[in-house]
Order: C-alpha cells, then sequence, then structure tokens
C-alpha cells in the first residue's frame, strides 16, 4: 500500500461532488482512493497559493543538470543511436 502525502481521503464516488470534499478538506489536499488503492491527489487552488514562483538562474540549471549526469546519461548514450 501505497504511503500518502495528506491525512484527508476521498473515495472516487465522493469525487462527484468536488465542491464537498474541498469544503471536507479546509483547503489542503486530498488522496483519491479507488478500491484502496491510492489514484492521485485533488489539490485546492487555495493549497498552493502561497507558493513563491522564481525563475531559475542559468548556474543553478547547469548545477542541477550536472548533479544528474550520472542518472541521465545512460538515456542520452541509447538515445543517440535512435
Amino acid at each position: 500500500m501505497a504511503t500518502l502525502l495528506t491525512r484527508n481521503i476521498a473515495s472516487m464516488t465522493e469525487m462527484r461532488e468536488p465542491h464537498k470534499v474541498l469544503e471536507k478538506s479546509g483547503g489542503e489536499p486530498v488522496a483519491v482512493l479507488k478500491n484502496s488503492a491510492l489514484v492521485g491527489y485533488f489539490v485546492p487552488a487555495e493549497a498552493i497559493s502561497n507558493v513563491q514562483h522564481r525563475t531559475a538562474s542559468i548556474e543553478e540549471i547547469r548545477q542541477s543538470l550536472e548533479s544528474r549526469k550520472a542518472i541521465t546519461q545512460p538515456v542520452l548514450d541509447y538515445l543517440k543511436d535512435k
């Protein structure tokens, strides 16, 4: 069974009325289950409205690419012949 990342849970049947699911969750994300298996997360707008977005600098992008090179290089090598 998957570890749920929220304490709010709703079934697929409950998702027929998403406004009720939102009211019950108090603005927090809701794990959606079908037959006791995690399907996904329903995230209300207010749960992410306070997130501050910013553009990554070119140096941050280079550092990220370099740190993941060991993971991505085999894929790039495989795709080179395609």
